[in-house]
């Protein structure tokens, strides 16, 4: 007989765990399948892993520039211990994940370690350390999550071709990297490897570096990536990868001019990810698939009753904070609540290099594509005595707003918590907030927040300190 449950959530990550809580918190008997570790991508292989390495890569530049602070130390007075280092991350990465299986317990969800795979449109089988188990419930949500997608012809190897798990999971530094894909996990690794001391090459095919940024921010971290040393080629493409025993060889093939030889003792593939959804069942039942993610409407529902879908297996921005609020939509909507959607002009995206990168909302190209008449304000960290004081003055905020009805569009940040800051925004989207509005809200000084409040008088024409 088939265990029988409310809902019976297909992968554990954000997307699945948070869904399941929440499912959980409003009476349904949830269970949860997951072949790994309960945490996903986000919590294993992702967010906090690389964050915390990032972190590391911060420090260390910071101690290179502790002499202006007041601070002396004698030459070649530390190093960079990078299993020490590694070892912290799984720590952090260890405690995260026992309080997710506790919040699991807490809120009496029960956990099937294993594969999961539909059946029907209520049904699942489990292969998993009990052998087969078989599950019953009234709804299935699938949220199967992504993987790192490889080169054509090219697969990973974990030695010379990596993806970013496998940067996760070795035990030293590259003397030199060459990284394919220019958005935010190549921007990421390429950062935290240049602070590492290795030689960085980053390619991208689209004309700058994070392509779907506002594209004066990425023309100043380019110009910033630059000037730390990273080989930056954009509207270029990569050819002729030979992968030899000490080394990967290649051509950078711009649009323009001469193909550029480059050897790296590593390439890391970072040119998107796919989902994870061959093999658990979707075709045989007749889900629509659209290149090889999962179609759902706004409910988070597929086109086969009783089986929905959320986060980075069905496409959009892949981003763990967005899985979590599509899952807890999809089972709110499931239990007969109205749930505000998710509108993607409300998703803060931040790419955690240095400095870091954050955004809300349009560009300002999107919105003028868009119809909008578009006023802009722009202020720079470098004006702003609290970014001095870190020592961390480069990059700029940039609103967009409509013109005529001061409604905020977007906002761009490249600069010192770029990714706290972003939030203020994304709040202010929410509550349909106007740059008037964030020019009249008090900020407290000195304070890198600042910078906000700056950009709104600017954008309204009476800049203070610009």
């Amino acid at each position: 007989m088939a265990e029988s449950f409310d809902l019976v959530v297909l992968g554990g990550g954000l997307g699945g765990y948070v869904a399941a809580i929440r499912a959980a918190q409003l009476g349904m008997k949830t269970a949860l399948v997951e072949r790994d570790k309960v945490g996903g991508t986000c919590l294993h292989r992702g967010c906090i892993p690389t964050k915390a390495l990032l972190h590391t890569a911060d420090v260390v530049n910071q101690l290179h520039e502790v002499g202006e602070l007041g601070i002396k130390l004698k030459k070649d007075a530390f190093s960079l211990d990078y299993p020490a280092a590694m070892k912290r991350k799984d720590k952090i990465v260890t405690g995260l994940w026992r309080g997710v299986e506790f919040l699991m317990k807490k809120n009496h969800i029960t956990v099937y370690k294993g594969t999961g795979r539909l059946t029907s449109a209520t049904g699942v089988v489990v292969d998993g350390e009990k052998g087969q188990e078989a599950l019953s419930g009234k709804d299935v949500l699938v949220a199967v999550g992504s993987e790192p997608r490889p080169l054509p012809n090219l697969p990973f190897d974990g030695q010379r071709v990596l993806s970013s798990d496998h940067v996760l999971d070795r035990d030293s530094v590259p003397a030199s990297v060459l990284i394919v894909g220019g958005g935010a996990i190549g921007v990421e690794f390429a950062s935290m490897y240049r602070d590492f001391g290795s030689e960085v090459t980053l390619v991208e095919m689209l004309p700058h570096i994070l392509p779907q940024d506002d594209a004066e921010v990425a023309a100043e971290l380019t110009r910033l990536l630059t000037r730390r040393g990273v080989t930056i080629h954009a509207g270029a493409a990569v050819d002729g990868i030979k992968v030899g025993k000490q080394s990967v060889a290649a051509q950078i093939k711009p649009k323009d001019g001469a193909a550029v030889p480059v050897e790296a003792e590593v390439l890391l593939v970072a040119i998107g990810r796919q989902a994870v959804t061959a093999g658990i069942g979707l075709e045989a039942l007749g889900v629509k698939m659209n290149r090889g993610f999962i179609e759902v409407d706004g409910a988070y529902r597929t086109n086969v009753p009783h089986v929905l879908a959320a986060g980075d297996c069905i496409g959009g921005y892949l981003l763990a904070h967005v899985a979590a609020h599509e899952g807890m939509i999809a089972v709110e909507a499931l239990a007969g609540d109205h749930p505000e959607g998710l509108s993607p002009e409300r998703v803060p995206r931040v790419t955690y290099c240095r400095p870091e990168v954050a955004s809300v909302g349009v560009t300002q190209e999107e919105a003028e594509a868009a119809g909008h008449k578009v006023k802009t304000g722009t202020f720079p960290f470098k004006a702003n005595g609290k970014a001095l004081i870190l020592q961390e003055s480069d990059g700029f905020v940039k609103l967009v707003a409509d013109a005529e009805t001061d409604a905020l569009l977007g906002a761009h940040i490249i600069g010192p918590h770029a990714s706290d800051l972003i939030n203020e925004v994304a709040l202010a989207k929410f509550l349909e907030g106007t740059a008037w509005e964030m020019g009249e809200s008090v900020h407290a000084h000195p304070t890198v927040s600042e910078t906000l409040h700056e950009a709104a008088l600017v954008l309204q024409g009476h800049g203070i300190h610009v």
